[in-house]
């Protein structure tokens, strides 16, 4: 799915991350590695680093989700799956300590046939 249905004039909002997730707008900001101010208060919605973090998280789940079938699917991916060579880490651990470039490289790298 495109990355735009997560969105809502032009930035990406929360309430409809949780919806499509089925999830709460809080367990998205913790997935995410932001406390729940950031995504209650408007200002901090739009705040560049809860932006960078909803893109980030959304960007990985949204190159996953054909290879699952779903979002739902992927964004369970995204939190409990450890990626190899990466110290059991999960992309959510990996996305929190600002390494979703890594994570997006891996995914990459696994659909180019390489293995890590």
């Amino acid at each position: 799915m495109a990355l735009m249905q997560y969105s809502e004039a032009g930035f990406f909002a929360p309430r409809k991350i949780a919806e499509i997730l089925r999830t709460t707008s809080e367990e998205v900001a913790r997935t995410a590695g932001l406390g729940k101010d950031a995504v209650q208060r408007r200002e901090r919605v739009h705040s560049d680093k809860t932006q960078r973090r909803l893109r980030e998280m959304m960007e990985v789940v949204n190159k996953v989700e054909p290879r699952f079938g779903s979002a739902l699917m992927a964004y369970a991916w995204y939190r409990s799956e450890p990626l190899p060579g990466f110290s059991g880490q999960t992309a959510m651990q990996l996305v929190k300590a600002g390494r979703a470039d890594d994570v997006l490289e891996y995914i990459d790298a696994v659909d180019a046939g390489v293995h890590a």
